[in-house]
């Protein structure tokens, strides 16, 4: 396993989740809940100052793919997002696939006992940590970094009304 903080992206309509690991790569914690802005530049710079006292190896951004695999208008969003991301973070961005994290994120909430409507500020940051316990997971058991290279899909270069 390789030494160094991975941060996770859970890229919604309204808010984005962030979740980081320990320097080890053993930990998942959420982070904060950036709310999103109009401008992608903005939204990203928003991001990057709530990591800006860490030194990131990797950030993971989650790829909403449908149950079948395929793309979606939420795909395209965060692939956008995380073209915006590569502007201003200093590591390499990877996609995970993120399919059905927010309803476990969900439920894993509702089993603690708090509502969809307490749930909100939070729920993205728990969609974060799920993101990056996968892609820790799939590191520690393969060898291999996680993910896809951003590289793979490329961004729409809509700068803004994201």
């Amino acid at each position: 396993m390789r030494k160094g903080r991975r941060l996770a992206i859970d890229v919604g309509k309204a808010r984005i989740g962030l979740a980081i690991s320990d320097q080890d790569g053993i930990l998942a914690s959420p982070l904060a809940t950036v709310n999103r802005l109009d401008d992608l530049a903005d939204s990203a710079r928003a991001v990057a100052a709530q990591v800006a006292d860490y030194v990131l190896l990797e950030s993971y951004v989650g790829l909403p793919l449908n149950l079948q695999g395929l793309f979606t208008p939420s795909t395209q969003d965060a692939i956008d997002v995380a073209h915006a991301l590569q502007a201003v973070l200093e590591c390499e961005i990877r996609f995970i696939d993120e399919r059905m994290t927010t309803v476990t994120a969900a439920a894993q909430l509702r089993a603690a006992g708090k509502s969809a409507k307490t749930s909100r500020a939070v729920i993205d940051q728990a969609a974060a940590v799920i993101i990056l316990e996968q892609a820790l997971s799939f590191e520690k058991s393969s060898g291999q970094n996680p993910g896809t290279a951003l590289a793979v899909y490329p961004g729409t270069q809509k700068g803004s009304d994201a």
